[in-house]
């Protein structure tokens, strides 16, 4: 196992997420928005890239609900995230579900270093929101990819509609997450994004908002990007 430590981190953001680790893969616990989101999220990134045999990078990747998703659709997973605890856990729940996968604590820019232009899917979901540079971790991630590689990243919008549902709704009235879990000074705007996505050879290919119903539980892709949203990215060959 390989331990880095990086300047564009928050332990405060990683001891957050590591007293959620015992019971990550509970689909009822505090990681229920988490399993809910995931399948449409998994959906969107096989509609899009060919994950068969693929190399593929899962960025912050918790404690692995993307990253098994990935592997079962056939791809070479490699996932890293800066939670040990999480890590551990995403490691233990390998024995149930039979897949592989490469777990790492592993800063992003440490794995951009070690494997330069190697990956041709790298995702990152809800993180770019919880890092104190943005504008470095895409660095790092349009680092690891091939040229014509592609990359997936979903985040919060900074709006009055996302500060409704991620923090007022989600942490304070239904509680389906910790308070303090997320910051709204720290959600990015679309254009935002895609600004910094420009900066690093990466051309946005599409962009979609997602549907979250807490209470029905349904999660779809939708027009209405006001409060979450996945984008797609290549970089140029």
């Amino acid at each position: 196992m390989q331990t880095e430590t990086t300047a564009n981190v928050s332990p405060e953001e990683i001891a957050r997420f590591e007293k959620l680790a015992a019971r990550w893969w509970d689909p009822d616990g505090e990681s229920r928005p988490l399993h809910d989101l995931n399948p449409v999220r998994a959906a969107y990134v096989g509609g899009r890239a060919n994950l068969r045999r693929a190399k593929v990078a899962d960025v912050g990747c918790g404690g692995g609900l993307l990253s098994e998703a990935l592997a079962r659709a056939g791809a070479h997973v490699t996932a890293i995230d800066l939670g040990a605890k999480l890590i551990e856990i995403a490691k233990l729940h390998l024995f149930e579900s039979s897949l592989q996968v490469d777990y790492r604590v592993q800063s992003s820019d440490a794995l951009a270093a070690a494997e330069p232009a190697s990956f041709d899917v790298v995702c990152c979901m809800e993180m770019i929101e919880h890092v104190p540079d943005p504008l470095v971790l895409i660095r790092d991630l349009a680092g690891m990819l091939k040229p014509g590689g592609q990359l997936f990243l979903s985040t919060l919008n900074r709006t009055p509609a996302a500060f409704g549902a991620a923090i007022v709704g989600a942490e304070y009235l239904m509680r389906l997450l910790p308070r303090g879990t997320h910051h709204y000074a720290q959600f990015l705007k679309p254009s935002e994004v895609a600004g910094m996505l420009r900066r690093f050879d990466l051309e946005l290919e599409d962009l979609r908002g997602l549907a979250y119903n807490p209470l029905t539980r349904n999660a779809s892709l939708s027009s209405n990007t006001s409060v979450n949203y996945v984008l797609a990215a290549r970089k140029v060959a």
